[in-house]
């Protein structure tokens, strides 16, 4: 199989792995935070944070800034892994 071809079958599975998902659940998706909140309010409605947020960010921005996080994590753990591999490369061809 040529590589061209792979590369079409791996973007074609990461498109359908988005998609389906989204097509074939029925679910509000929402964040690990709003699950604990509701959780800890279900066990005990009288409780108060111990601590406030410093600041109130709008959600779109706190959507951005995971979304950032997890980019920013992505592009060094491809980096790490690409260097492994390039240092790997250089060792068998001398």
């Amino acid at each position: 199989m040529k590589i061209g071809m792979k590369n079409a079958l791996l973007l074609l599975a990461v498109i359908l792995l988005a998609l389906l998902p989204l097509l074939l659940i029925n679910a509000e998706f929402g964040g690990a935070d709003g699950a604990a909140e509701e959780a800890i309010l279900e066990i005990d409605p009288t409780y108060e944070p111990w601590f406030n947020a410093l600041t109130e960010l709008p959600s779109e921005t706190e959507s951005m800034l995971f979304a950032l996080q997890a980019a920013l994590g992505a592009g060094v753990v491809g980096y790490t892994f690409g260097r492994l591999k390039g240092k790997s490369t250089q060792a068998k061809t001398q």
